[in-house]
């Protein structure tokens, strides 16, 4: 018996392998629940052994994959199941190869190949109490991301074996480490906000939104610098903290994205096509569940450009994932759950033709255009943006103003909220502005003066405002707080997070 992993969603799970070698006609049955790969790796794994000049065994195999009641997918344990046959057969000792973790596909010549989402699965790997795991070559460096593991690299079969039976004699085997590998090509430039010409308005809302974590509406005529200003939003945001570095790390592994180096440390940056799919927006699709682009964008900004042009029902698919923070697709016999914490900023023309608000050329569109348009972009989804901006054209005396503050200024004052706020809600759970629960936020201590307030009730009494938006209301007004530098909200904070609130002429 050994032991491999197989990774649902970004979560991977521990499986015994084993081998029963019974008398009979020549025949492998595998069993546990196998999908169509796993069924195919006895025809990898008797050309591997053939080439590696090991003996196949002649004779009647089963195969148990456990726990039987967890589907399996995935070639990530052909090597796991190869172990097990050579140890069933006393081609390796039994006890060393039940001592380590086998991660990888083989190859009909013998050559262990690279499988996505190692980085997962050794964390699995480490929290089943295992100490020692054998990777394909090309997955070392993302293996030796997790801590607390020995991680063994190795290239082909032969190499596995080696290993076992040196092990068995009491020695040991240092397989060699690639070669890392060279970074000749200069990395390009991060997007800087001085970047942006004037819209020093549009500016401080960014900041504040990168502040609190709150969500973006951008509003304007075409050439005004909308996606300008959405790209720079990550290069303002803090580098993620470790936990968020791997889970996002684990994502890009399990897409097949992650290239090996250091852990992620950038906030990702999603920017889907207005003509995607729910499944492409929100994970799953046919076969095997993949992560959709709100899991790409965990722990980021998710940027949905020409956001009316999207289709309503793939819009408002985000209405749930922008609550939960995850996304859970459920099969027939598995449901896999995806992280989708992020930013959402949606930028929109104001009509079809785009000439509705600002200077220029006079809107073409009729009054009934215009208001079709905008409805794609649906209440409840609009409910959840915290911040509705109107980004305006850029005028002469913007241009002749000169460059605007950098990122790196920004970023100093956004990481300095954002460590006041994480150290404020700790005890709660909560990092983030954006992320405490309104109920918190309104009963005490963090409860408001009935008088700083008091514009949000009447507003809720007439109906003009939802409950929803009175919270994220409030969560605007700690995060203005914070950029102050105060202790609590005040009513001009209250007013101001109402305004960033009502910025969307459709609002």
């Amino acid at each position: 018996m050994t032991k491999g992993v197989v990774v649902s969603g970004i979560e991977g799970t521990v499986v015994d392998v084993e081998v029963s070698v019974g008398q009979g006609l020549p025949r492998v049955i595998i069993s546990g629940m196998p999908d169509t790969a796993i069924s195919q790796s006895p025809n990898r794994l008797r050309s591997a052994m053939i080439q590696s000049e090991l003996a196949f065994p002649d004779t009647r195999l089963t195969i148990n994959l456990a726990p039987a009641s967890l589907p399996k997918a995935g070639a990530g344990l052909d090597l796991a199941i190869g172990v097990a046959v050579l140890a069933a057969t006393r081609q390796v000792g039994p006890a060393e190869a039940a001592g380590v973790m086998h991660i990888g596909e083989l190859g009909m010549d013998g050559t262990v190949r690279p499988v996505h989402g190692v980085l997962p699965a050794c964390l699995a790997a480490l929290e089943a109490g295992q100490r020692e795991v054998i990777v394909p070559t090309a997955n070392a460096a993302e293996a030796a991301l997790v801590w607390g593991l020995r991680i063994h690299p190795v290239r082909s079969l032969s190499d596995v074996v080696a290993f076992h039976r040196v092990r068995a004699e009491g020695r040991t085997l240092d397989l060699p480490w690639p070669e890392p590998a060279a970074d000749d090509v200069e990395a390009p430039p991060s997007d800087d906000m001085r970047d942006v010409v004037g819209q020093y308005e549009a500016r401080t809302a960014l900041e504040v939104a990168a502040a609190g974590g709150h969500n973006v509406s951008l509003i304007g005529p075409p050439g005004a610098g909308k996606t300008l200003l959405a790209s720079r939003l990550p290069g303002i945001l803090p580098p993620l903290t470790r936990e968020e570095a791997m889970a996002v790390t684990s994502i890009q592994s399990v897409m097949g994205v992650f290239r090996g180096g250091p852990l992620v440390e950038k906030p990702p940056f999603v920017a889907p096509h207005h003509g995607t799919t729910m499944p492409a927006l929100i994970g799953g699709g046919p076969g095997r569940p993949r992560p959709g682009a709100v899991t790409q964008a965990h722990a980021g900004v998710l940027f949905l450009d020409e956001a009316p042009e999207f289709r309503r029902e793939v819009l408002d698919s985000l209405r749930q994932p922008l609550e939960r923070g995850s996304v859970t697709i459920a099969r027939s016999e598995q449901v896999v759950r995806y992280p989708c914490r992020f930013q959402l900023v949606l930028a929109s023309n104001p009509c079809p033709c785009g000439h509705y608000i600002g200077r220029g050329a006079a809107c073409t569109c009729t009054s009934k255009a215009r208001r079709t348009y905008l409805k794609r972009l649906s209440g409840p989804l609009l409910d959840r943006i915290d911040v509705h901006l109107q980004v305006n054209a850029v005028t002469r005396s913007d241009l002749a103003a000169g460059p605007g503050e950098a990122s790196a200024s920004v970023a100093d004052r956004v990481l300095e909220v954002r460590e006041r706020s994480a150290a404020r809600w700790a005890p709660l759970g909560h990092r983030l502005n954006a992320q405490v629960p309104g109920a918190v936020l309104r009963s005490s201590p963090w409860a408001l003066e009935a008088g700083d307030i008091a514009v949000l009730d009447q507003a809720l009494d007439t109906g003009s405002l939802t409950l929803r938006g009175y919270d994220r209301i409030l969560r605007l007004a700690w995060t203005l707080c914070d950029l102050r530098g105060a202790n609590r909200p005040t009513r001009e904070d209250v007013f101001t997070a109402l305004t960033l609130r009502e910025g969307h002429p459709e609002s």
